[in-house]
């Protein structure tokens, strides 16, 4: 079989499989988040943290309740780091150094996972289970309880109530994240993924000196890294270490895990506003541009550009054997268009258009489907800039879903769309400004500009993927980009949160001969052109000066 082929076979199994799971998932989703029922378990957990679940919220309290909830992760799992060196279970290995850890807390409780630390060197059975493997359930379903108040205020009307928070906090963790990441952890031991509590062994000799590998409970750790869109690996090799990845199997399915709640959200956002092509025609726009760039990447990867490309039947450099180009391709696009940041790859390795197409992926905000919650929101905040282009088009007042989209709307979602490029500009242009900084390229020219935008776009992004090449673990990279994680992650969460407290005291307008059918294809192709255009425009002089001068040259 031909590697494309093989690349065109993967791609078609994984869709099969996401449209088989979208429409149980999703009403399961939209079952949970609206029913009026508690299970028992979820009412201790209430009664530990003294949370009424059936008071509703109004945003600013919603927003309190995220904010508080997040804050008490950071510090918690900042502490638990600087402890390391005196808890049990931590393999002998210090405590992990104020900056670093600063970086490591800020990173898993925004939902990034970015590490500037190697795993099975630095951090413990402790701070891998108890701290880092419980963030990447919680962030995971802060993102997600931050969607469906979304959905609500586009669902209610004339009330400013959006639920509440830690009733969908632990609905998400109880009732969604921990019984798939189960069954999902049981199938990735029954492939080969490790599970366990061992100690550092020795396996042999390599290069003159002796190998170590230490276990963990892996497999536990990878399926919730990929299906929370969170991304940290428990070895620095991530998702290319054959301890967390060990087949072509195994790399699909996490695929399939990185995608499932994501695309499941858009049938739970149709269930929930009442309109399920609604759902679908957002569906429609996150595929069609998922698609569009697993082609572009695999047709950049595949050329064949001299005869070492020829003979390795394409850009296999920095790429798994066993995962061959197609795999590699269709992991590396997923990982970048959702904020998991998982890698089965060496992305500086890529082509300089592939290394520029991973970038792109997240700069565009990641909404194709984008991370568990966020791409959903990120997407929606994008569907009512497109209902303004269109209204202002025509000459009508702009409506979604019943809703008019006013100035304060229209603000709210500018502001959402702004912070973003500007962390990822501002910093970068200070980080190559700098001279302490460019101390930390391993090359030079377009490629080194590219491993630093790559950073802060991974971090503003709350992606958590490294270009590679690198090296961020120096005071000022752990202390801007934990900084720029925090502010990329949680900034947004204000305006989206705003903006569903003024969807949901609006009182519904009836639709007319002249309303936008948004659940119709032509806007499906007007949001795809609002994404490009809005959001990777303001990338082009960027992008030309990395990746795109290299990919020329």
């Amino acid at each position: 079989m031909s590697p494309v082929l093989a690349g065109v076979l993967q791609l078609l199994a994984l869709t099969a499989a996401l449209a088989l799971a979208h429409v149980p998932l999703g009403n399961y989703l939209a079952r949970v988040y609206s029913s009026p029922k508690h299970l028992r378990i979820e009412k201790w957990i209430y009664k530990g943290i003294g949370a009424d679940p059936d008071t509703e919220m109004r945003w600013p309290a919603y927003l309190r309740g995220v904010l508080a909830f997040s804050l008490a992760g950071v510090l918690f799992l900042y502490l638990l780091q600087r402890l390391q060196g005196v808890l049990p279970g931590s393999l002998g290995f210090a405590s992990i150094d104020p900056d670093q850890a600063f970086n490591t807390a800020a990173s898993f409780v925004a939902n990034t996972n970015w590490q500037s630390y190697y795993g099975e060197q630095a951090m413990g059975h402790v701070v891998q289970t108890a701290g880092l493997a419980v963030q990447n359930f919680v962030s995971a379903a802060v993102g997600i309880a931050v969607a469906v108040a979304l959905v609500r205020g586009f669902a209610r009307s004339r009330t400013g109530e959006l639920g509440n928070f830690w009733a969908d906090l632990v609905r998400g963790v109880v009732r969604v994240l921990v019984p798939i990441a189960a069954v999902g952890a049981v199938i990735l031991v029954a492939c080969g993924v490790i599970q366990n509590f061992s100690g550092i062994h020795e396996v042999g000799q390599f290069m003159g000196g002796t190998q170590e590998w230490n276990g963990g409970a892996v497999a536990s750790q990878e399926v919730i890294k990929e299906l929370g869109t969170n991304g940290g690996g428990y070895f620095n090799a991530n998702s290319a270490h054959p301890f967390e990845n060990p087949t072509p199997f195994t790399n699909l399915f996490e695929i399939f895990l990185i995608l499932l709640i994501p695309v499941a959200l858009t049938r739970t956002f149709g269930v929930m506003t009442g309109s399920v092509r609604q759902g679908y025609a957002i569906l429609g726009t996150m595929a069609a541009i998922w698609v569009g760039f697993v082609a572009l990447m695999m047709w950049t990867e595949f050329a064949h550009h001299g005869p070492a490309l020829q003979a390795a039947g394409g850009a296999m450099e920095g790429k798994e054997l066993r995962f061959g180009i197609g795999g590699s391709s269709l992991f590396a696009v997923t990982t970048t268009l959702t904020s998991t940041g998982a890698v089965d790859s060496f992305h500086s390795s890529y082509t300089g258009l592939g290394g520029g197409i991973t970038m792109l992926g997240m700069m565009l905000g990641e909404i194709a489907p984008g991370g568990v919650g966020s791409g959903l929101y990120g997407m929606l905040v994008m569907a009512v800039v497109a209902v303004f282009v269109a209204g202002l088009m025509v000459g009508r007042t702009p409506e979604y879903l019943g809703k008019k989209i006013g100035i304060r709307e229209i603000k709210f979602a500018a502001c959402y769309i702004l912070i973003t490029p500007a962390l990822v500009l501002v910093f970068t242009a200070a980080a190559t400004a700098l001279p302490t900084p460019g101390d930390s390229m391993t090359n030079s020219g377009a490629h080194g500009f590219s491993e630093i935008l790559y950073a802060y776009t991974s971090a503003s992004n709350n992606n958590g993927s490294a270009f590679a090449g690198l090296n961020a673990d120096t005071q000022w990279f752990n202390s801007t980009l934990g900084l720029v994680m925090l502010l990329g992650r949680f900034v947004p969460m204000v305006f989206v949160l705003a903006l569903a407290g003024s969807l949901a005291r609006q009182q519904p307008v009836p639709a007319t001969a002249g309303t936008l059918r948004t659940e119709k294809p032509l806007f499906s192709g007007l949001l795809v052109g609002a994404v490009l255009i809005i959001t990777g425009l303001t990338y082009f002089p960027a992008l030309a000066l990395g990746p795109l001068a290299e990919g020329l040259a």
